[in-house]
């Protein structure tokens, strides 16, 4: 019987035509938990998709020349496409949705008609900074080193006809939802929601666009296209049946258990979307999960970066339950996690090859070295229990109970440590009772070498079932190894300790998971993952030439590090106060937060362009440049600021 319904999304994807190992990550974690309630016995209803309307897309398919759709379509479909990708990593999604659908354009032209007569979207003018690849608009006080405060790079001026939602009115609404209700998780995010956007005040939402075309006409107005971002969210709702008839379990699955999101589009789904429903009277999901980044040498995975981690190298390489299984079991979900190949190796040798493959591998040679096709009947319960088997019994018996109780918060990494403190308790009892010092002689020593025996392979029966959502696959072979039959793989029977039968039959097998040799496959890797590069990457010159006079309108001078500050809400600046010669403190904002810390630069001397115009980064004004190198190094760009001898007096003149 069903225990009820459970919905989980993952973000509907923009169609990369570079997918990568972080494309990945919130898809498994979203696996990993819909596996799990399925296992608990939930009706699961788990959707995915992609996002497939934008300027972005309209300007690719223009520069591969291709329509819109035949880009889409080749993304999506084709060979190492998103579709493949979620094949290859083992991904039970049930429904999937594309916003070019038919029936999801159908939708969304209903629901922003409805919107729009309902009075909370109404005609205006944009005028603003517009970030292509994020899709995103900002105000000149949101954005970075003047670059778009999500992804850094450059945005846009735009200024256009549009349609606007008018979020500012759901703002208090809003704010009570994410602060006084455990709707956002995890909590810290909820500071970043309500400290960056909704306190400065939010400001209606631009919400139809008129300077391309590949989108969702807006059908009541030509010439505007829906924004991406309206057309994105309701694909949660339109997947199941909101405003047309392809689906119509919309009343059985919603509200939504919980949407995961990265933390760069928490944003959208904690404060836009919620509005938006409210605007629609429609019911809110219950939660939204905005985890972290899995990075590459310190950044977020991004093909401009050229530091894309490829999944189908991975997977050839060590598996995918391997590949799945290191993502969830070493960083934590809300956090952003660091991808290193030595940690990926370093993870399959400790946790899959030495303790639960190891676990797995030994029991079963044992049983069939010493009792042959399985073990004797009764042994479960011979002999006088000693205390590591009432050790090694609680801790197997419990782990269920302390493995939900962690699932249920999406804490995957602390619901696997459960499983392999168990794992590695095993192990231990394994050398406590040293079964082939048992095996000596059978005669005095034969029940309690039996007894031993049942109880690991009932340990790795109980391991097994829990670590199933996590590794599918590897979990079936398991099974196979210990002799464990699908009445002994459920829910309910990882609570029974003693649920496998004594007489099945256990087979030595293939191992599970060999060790890998770490010196050999990062060599490997290294060739396959990143051609050789120079130690030290210089960006390349530009060719535009600048006449002398134009050069010597720069006025760079030397500057005195008075103080130096971290600047709030911003990971990528810091606040200088400067000493420039002139008697007046002079402020200067600087991204370069990621290499030094403020206080290394207090007493300096630096390099500052100061007859720039002042320009305002996170409402503060910065009056000039400082200096600083780029280069490459391993792949990774570093800044380094131009740090000059101190014996050159504050405001000298460089010349």
């Amino acid at each position: 019987m069903s225990k009820g319904t459970f919905y989980i999304t993952t973000p509907i994807y923009y169609p990369s035509d570079k997918l990568h190992i972080g494309h990945a990550y919130c898809t498994v974690a979203t696996d990993a938990m819909a596996r799990y309630k399925r296992l608990c016995g939930y009706d699961v209803m788990f959707l995915t998709g992609t996002d497939e309307h934008g300027m972005k897309i309209e300007d690719k398919a223009s520069q591969a020349g291709v329509t819109p759709k035949q880009f889409v379509d080749n993304i999506v479909e084709g060979p190492r496409g998103v579709k493949d990708l979620w094949k290859l990593m083992n991904i039970s999604y049930d429904r999937f949705i594309r916003t070019t659908d038919d029936y999801h354009v159908t939708a969304i032209q209903r629901i922003f008609k409805k919107m729009h007569d309902n009075g909370d979207i109404y005609k205006g003018k944009y005028v603003g900074k517009y970030c292509k690849p994020c899709e995103s608009f900002w105000t000149e006080s949101q954005l970075v080193d003047g670059k778009c405060p999500d992804c850094g790079r450059p945005v846009v001026d735009a200024e256009e006809e549009a349609y606007f939602f008018r979020l500012s009115k759901y703002a208090d609404r809003v704010r009570d939802l994410l602060e006084n209700t455990d709707f956002l998780q995890p909590r810290s995010r909820v500071n970043e929601m309500v400290n960056n956007f909704i306190k400065p005040g939010l400001e209606d939402l631009c919400v139809s666009r008129t300077s391309f075309t590949w989108g969702i006409p807006v059908d009541f107005d030509p010439g505007h296209v829906v924004y991406v971002w309206v057309d994105a969210l309701f694909n949660y709702m339109t997947a199941l049946g909101l405003d047309n008839d392809a689906h119509d379990d919309l009343d059985k699955y919603w509200p939504a258990d919980v949407h995961f999101v990265g933390k760069e589009i928490v944003r959208f789904h904690s404060i836009i979307w919620p509005a938006m429903l409210m605007s629609m009277g429609l019911p809110l999901p219950k939660k939204v999960y905005g985890h972290g980044w899995l990075n590459f040498g310190g950044e977020k995975m991004s093909k401009s970066r050229g530091n894309v981690v490829d999944p189908y190298i991975l997977a050839e390489k060590f598996g995918v339950d391997a590949l799945r299984f290191f993502m969830l079991r070493t960083f934590p979900f809300g956090s952003d996690g660091n991808f290193t190949n030595e940690l990926l190796i370093q993870t399959i040798n400790t946790d899959l090859a030495n303790d639960l493959g190891n676990l797995v591998s030994r029991t079963t040679a044992m049983v069939n070295k010493y009792f042959g096709a399985s073990l004797p009947a009764g042994c479960r319960t011979w002999g006088t229990p000693e205390s590591f088997d009432q050790e090694l019994k609680a801790a197997a018996s419990g782990l269920r109970d302390r493995y939900e109780a962690e699932m249920e918060w999406f804490q995957f990494q602390n619901a696997l440590e459960e499983v392999f403190r168990v794992i590695q308790r095993a192990n231990k009892y394994i050398d406590e009772n040293a079964p082939w010092a048992l095996a000596k002689d059978m005669a005095a020593n034969g029940r309690r070498l039996a007894h031993v025996l049942y109880n690991l392979l009932e340990t790795t029966r109980i391991c097994g079932v829990l670590l199933t959502p996590f590794m599918p696959e590897s979990m079936e072979k398991l099974f196979a190894q210990i002799g464990a039959d699908s009445s002994v793989r459920t829910w309910d029977s990882a609570k029974v300790w003693g649920a496998l039968p004594e007489t099945a039959a256990p087979q030595k097998g293939e191992n599970l998971f060999p060790r890998i040799d770490m010196e050999k496959e990062l060599a490997e890797l290294e060739k396959l993952q990143a051609p050789a590069k120079p130690a030290v990457e210089t960006e390349p010159l530009a060719e535009e030439n600048v006449d002398f006079d134009t050069f010597c309108k720069s006025d760079f001078r030397a500057v005195k590090v008075k103080d130096c500050q971290s600047v709030k809400k911003s990971e990528k600046l810091l606040c200088f106060t400067l000493d420039d010669g002139t008697g007046t403190d002079r402020q200067i904002l600087s991204g370069i937060a990621k290499w030094y810390k403020p206080q290394d630069l207090v007493g300096k001397t630096l390099v500052a362009i100061v007859n720039l115009p002042p320009r305002k980064m996170m409402g503060l004004a910065s009056n000039g440049m400082l200096i600083s190198a780029v280069h490459k190094e391993k792949g990774e760009e570093k800044l380094n600021l131009l740090i000059v001898d101190d014996a050159i007096p504050a405001g000298a003149k460089l010349c």
